[in-house]
């Protein structure tokens, strides 16, 4: 592969395989170099709002992942009781922002993408370091165990824990602990019927929603030191913190195995990198600017990333300059929700119901104001967001 035009990804998650297939789609030969030994080793849902639909509509698949997504329905936000705060039109928002919120299997988003990707172009138990981000005069260098390789750009998309983040800038602190932990499953769960919600605790939350192909996604999140795990097993905790709260959450907990829980500690970018480029080599998703999950768009701002990242492939400070002002304000405002819907104080959890509940029904659509100039955001380039903006379930 010759080096004047080429790139290498380092990390076959979306935000890589999305930058990857931009980047293909450009004309660029490129190589993506996963550590995982399959590209399907990966997690549970992800929501898709339309700002990274749009993103996925430049890559020729928005719609093809709006087919494959179960469209968000009405829903809303409760209390542990079953209380509803907040009810949410999907057809309101889905009017506000240009389009719907989808949610699938993270594997079905890494699948679709993949096959924007020519045969070997992804090797899988690849491992990667960057031995040069070269400069103007020279490519960047990765070394692999096969070899060195030379491209004209390489892609830092490996992960919160990023090692090429670290090279680039050993001087920044990198990713710290939120301060919480999250557990998710994807399961059926036969006979129960429900409307998507996430309910808010005491320094703890629960979300449920249907997946297109009838199962269930569930997320759980609490305040707890870093690098706790149940003595028995995260089933076990789950039912012990949320068992007695309201339906679906005890018929979710009871048709969950023990391992079909996933438990991950969360971390983000507190202070942000100083640029998203260095040399010839730009950073994309956590990597970058790791976020805290309140607003669910670290997957979103991965793809809008990829996108714009191959706009600009030419010139990283524009890459820089479009990405880290608005992926900071992002992680900001995601980090100011997580202070909200996690406290454990009582006044302060009672004040907040009342203040929800109130605007809510004062002003229906007010909450939805939160997604302003996130959920709106377009690319740079063409094709820009289909023109469907239904609700119903395809």
């Amino acid at each position: 592969m010759s080096p004047s035009s080429s790139a290498v990804v380092i990390g076959g998650g979306i935000g890589g395989l999305a930058a990857a297939a931009a980047l293909h789609l450009a004309g660029r030969p490129v190589t993506v170099l996963e550590r995982a030994p399959s590209l399907t080793l990966v997690g549970a849902a992800i929501s898709l709002s339309p700002n990274a639909l749009r993103a996925l509509d430049v890559l020729g698949v928005g719609d093809r992942v709006r087919d494959l997504a179960a469209w968000q329905g009405d829903g809303g936000l409760r209390a542990p009781g079953g209380r509803w705060i907040s009810r949410t039109d999907a057809a309101a928002a889905a009017e506000r922002f240009g389009g719907p919120l989808v949610l699938l299997h993270r594997a079905v988003l890494i699948d679709t993408l993949a096959g924007l990707l020519p045969p070997g172009t992804v090797r899988t138990t690849a491992e990667a370091r960057l031995a040069d981000p070269g400069d103007e005069r020279r490519p960047a260098r990765v070394s692999t165990p096969d070899g060195d390789l030379e491209a004209a750009l390489v892609v830092g998309a490996d992960g919160v824990r990023s090692t090429i983040r670290h090279t680039l800038f050993p001087a920044h602190p990198g990713a710290v602990y939120a301060g919480f932990t999250t557990w998710r499953v994807v399961i059926p769960v036969p006979g129960v019927r429900f409307a998507s919600h996430e309910t808010w605790g005491r320094g703890r939350l629960w979300g449920t929603h249907p997946l297109k192909d009838g199962r269930v996604y569930a997320y759980a999140a609490a305040m707890t030191p870093a690098g706790q795990h149940a003595a028995d097993d995260e089933r076990a905790e789950l039912l012990r913190r949320f068992g007695h709260w309201h339906s679906p959450v005890p018929e979710v907990l009871a048709a969950a195995r023990p391992e079909d829980v996933l438990r991950h500690d969360v971390h983000h970018i507190a202070e942000p990198l100083p640029a998203y480029h260095r040399g010839r080599v730009a950073l994309l998703g956590d990597a970058a600017h790791a976020m805290a999950p309140t607003l669910g768009q670290g997957g979103n701002q991965a793809v809008e990333d990829a996108v714009v990242l191959a706009h600009h492939a030419d010139d990283l400070a524009a890459y820089t300059a479009a990405r880290l002002p608005r992926t900071t304000a992002v992680a900001r405002r995601a980090a100011r929700v997580a202070r909200v819907n996690m406290t454990g104080n009582r006044a302060g959890i009672v004040l907040r119901d009342t203040l929800i509940a109130t605007a809510s029904r004062l002003r229906p659509g007010l909450l939805l104001r939160g997604f302003d100039g996130i959920a709106d955001w377009r690319p740079p380039q063409p094709p820009y967001a289909a023109v469907r903006t239904d609700t119903d379930q395809r």
